[in-house]
């Protein structure tokens, strides 16, 4: 086992999809993709369908909650990972990467997403650096990039930095429809905090003096009407040393119904910029199903 003392908090079944535990001892049943072996793929971004394993992370500084198209409400897709932390679990660092070990295979990518990673930097920087020194995995870290840590970049080969929009906001008439209490002081915190233009720009400033040749950087905004097109755009340029090619704009929905409204609006905006269109392939196969 790996010595490790740092403990980091995992929403519930947050190492998936596996088949083993960090013994190598086979789970009961099936992972949550139906599959008798481990691993699924990147559904979204610039590794677009690469297999990957994932850890999810539990807690988040925002609780983003969108409007459709239609004025139906959406929340976040990890609830549990925000909303709700009843059922996380505390791990070890060592029998995180332990257990990775015993599912890769082939695998070559771990996604570390949350939630927002970052709220747990310290056992964050040993996870990843354990990652690199003994797995030697390439690790992209999903981050609503409100929070920046220099020392964990050298491990980082993706950050994929996915700063929250004005429709993300958690006004009262969104959690009143989502019948959601105890949030209510949240709106104006998430309004202060989504959007960090400061930060931001230290990923990309990290990007360009760097001597790591293999790290790289997404900047992805999830999409709910027309009117954001020009939103995008004032972000943009508010920054510097970002590449069209870094734009990736993703549509808002929890399943395949949601995402036929948004996806119309989301493709043709990229189109027309030149930015990148991203999917959500997990849930064009999956559904809403958690774990895949």
């Amino acid at each position: 086992m790996l010595k490790s003392t740092q403990k980091i908090r995992l929403v519930k079944n947050g190492i998936f999809p596996i088949t083993k535990n960090l013994k190598g001892e086979a789970l009961p049943g099936l992972p949550a993709t139906g599959q008798n072996f481990p691993g699924t793929f990147q559904g979204e971004g610039k590794l677009l369908g690469v297999p990957v394993l994932f850890v999810r992370m539990a807690g988040c500084n925002l609780r983003c909650v969108w409007y459709m198209p239609d004025g139906t409400v959406s929340p976040c897709d990890t609830p549990l990972s925000s909303f709700d932390l009843r059922g996380s679990e505390y791990w070890l660092v060592g029998d995180v990467v332990e257990t990775l070990a015993q599912n890769l295979g082939l695998i070559r990518h771990v996604v570390v997403s949350g939630g927002e990673p970052l709220l747990q930097k310290e056992a964050l920087r040993e996870l990843c650096q354990l990652l690199k020194s003994k797995l030697g995995v390439h690790i992209t870290i999903e981050t609503n990039a409100t929070i920046y840590d220099d020392e964990l970049a050298k491990y980082v080969d993706l950050f994929s930095l996915s700063p929250k929009l004005k429709s993300s906001v958690p006004d009262i008439a969104k959690m009143e429809k989502l019948n959601l209490s105890g949030f209510e002081n949240f709106s104006l915190l998430h309004e202060k905090r989504r959007m960090n233009i400061e930060v931001i720009q230290k990923f990309f400033d990290l990007r360009k003096n760097t001597n790591l040749p293999n790290f790289d950087l997404q900047l992805k905004f999830v999409i709910t009407s027309e009117e954001e097109e020009a939103e995008v755009k004032r972000i943009l340029r508010r920054m510097i040393g970002w590449k069209v090619d870094d734009v990736v704009l993703m549509p808002v929905g929890l399943n395949t119904k949601e995402l036929v409204v948004s996806t119309q609006i989301c493709w043709t905006m990229a189109v027309r910029n030149g930015w990148r269109f991203s999917p959500r392939l997990h849930i064009d196969l999956f559904g809403d199903k958690q774990g895949v």
